[in-house]
């Protein structure tokens, strides 16, 4: 015994022999020593060869060629008991996007099913697919921007695509987002002329600036508002936080 273990210490690693995990060694016929794959790691190049075992070559091939998209990942859950701890949802019918670029105003749409959504574009409402909307920009969901109670989620569907087609002087809406939010949450207050314009201002656009710097605008209707907040996201993508704030208080924006 001590003259074979011996011998196996003075052997390379390819060299030792192995052993199957589960104990089963048909046709042995010699010393095995069991290898406990300790090593192993399910992320990132190794998960990658597990997958080529189980594929042909050009799948693989095509699977490292393919982008990653966020469609494509499972929907989950983590529970702990009753409480849920973690979770990842796909867009979801009556979802409102938004999709930014540097130097453009948002784009908003409003998710319909089936990769497509409906959106207000260059004076008409359109059913287009999602990828063609995005165009390489980035895009997140905005259901909780707004903080009002949504419509159910077939009424906001039927909002957009009851509208698809509309454009020019059928139009309620000044833009995308005014759109958008109405179908999600029935508001006239985001049509054009949805309220009446007599009295005190009643909506009010706090900009923060940081913790101790603030301007705030006073508007008589929430459309107005909305166009100027967009206005300033546009500013503020294009030049720097000091830059923005240096031109407000020197009242350069007026």
């Amino acid at each position: 015994m001590g003259n074979q273990v011996e011998k196996l210490t003075h052997l390379s690693y390819a060299e030792v022999p192995t052993s199957d995990p589960n104990g089963f060694d048909p046709g042995d016929d010699g010393q095995r020593i069991g290898v406990s794959y300790i090593f192993s790691n399910d992320d990132d190049d190794d998960q990658e060869d597990n997958f080529e075992n189980f594929s042909t070559e050009t799948s693989r091939v095509h699977h490292e060629e393919k982008p990653f998209d966020p469609r494509d990942e499972l929907e989950c859950a983590i529970f702990y008991r009753d409480e849920c701890l973690y979770e990842r949802k796909s867009v979801q019918g009556g979802d409102l996007l938004e999709f930014v670029a540097t130097g453009q105003y948002p784009h908003w749409a409003v998710y319909v099913g089936d990769f497509q959504v409906v959106h207000l574009h260059r004076a008409e409402i359109k059913n287009s697919f999602l990828t063609d909307v995005s165009q390489g920009k980035q895009g997140r969901i905005v259901n909780g921007l707004y903080r009002y109670r949504a419509l159910p989620t077939e009424v906001i569907v039927r909002n957009a695509l009851d509208h698809v087609g509309a454009r020019d002087r059928e139009l309620y809406w000044r833009n995308s987002e005014c759109f958008a939010a109405w179908c999600r949450f029935g508001k006239r207050e985001f049509k054009i002329g949805g309220e009446i314009r007599i009295g005190k201002q009643p909506y009010k656009l706090k900009l923060l600036f940081s913790d101790k710097k603030s301007h705030v605008l006073e508007f008589q209707s929430l459309e107005d508002v909305v166009m100027e907040k967009r206005r300033n996201d546009q500013i503020v993508r294009i030049l720097s936080g000091k830059v923005f704030l240096f031109l407000w208080q020197n009242n350069t924006f007026q």
